[in-house]
């Protein structure tokens, strides 16, 4: 799928068939690259950690310190689950259900795929399970 060219201003349209190989390649490279910044932030992050001094003396210091390595590594623990996430999708594209809704089979909009590329709802499936989950949450 590699070799299809596509223009760096490039973006999918309605006008075209839903998720030909342009489309398909063109998410495909979106999520690549979202995938080596994801990585590239984890990277950084841990070499920020393991070069901070952890000999804080005074005990204010310290604790702040340990909250702000807890907030960031629950930060990269949502990345790495995000990642899980990309990678699912790059399948999808592979196997070709990418871009369809897994509880209806209808395609999923364009609009919400270059918001959410990772998205396996179609934005009504979604917003019903959202319903659903809130009345459940609620009792």
């Amino acid at each position: 799928m590699t070799d299809i060219v596509i223009d760096e201003g490039y973006r999918p349209t309605e006008d075209e068939p839903f998720m030909n190989e342009r489309q398909r390649e063109y998410f495909r490279r979106k999520l690549i690259r979202w995938k080596n910044d994801i990585l590239k932030e984890a990277q950084e992050t841990l070499a920020t950690l393991q070069s901070e001094n952890e000999n804080h003396p005074d005990l204010a210091d310290r604790a702040s310190s340990e909250t702000d390595r807890a907030i960031e590594l629950r930060a990269r623990d949502r990345q790495r689950k995000l990642i899980a996430k990309i990678d699912a999708a790059l399948a999808r594209i592979e196997d070709g259900s990418y871009g369809y809704c897994e509880e209806t089979g209808d395609p999923i909009s364009l609009k919400r795929l270059e918001a959410r590329p990772i998205a396996t709802l179609s934005l009504e499936a979604q917003e019903r399970h959202e319903r659903n989950e809130r009345v459940y949450r609620d009792d």
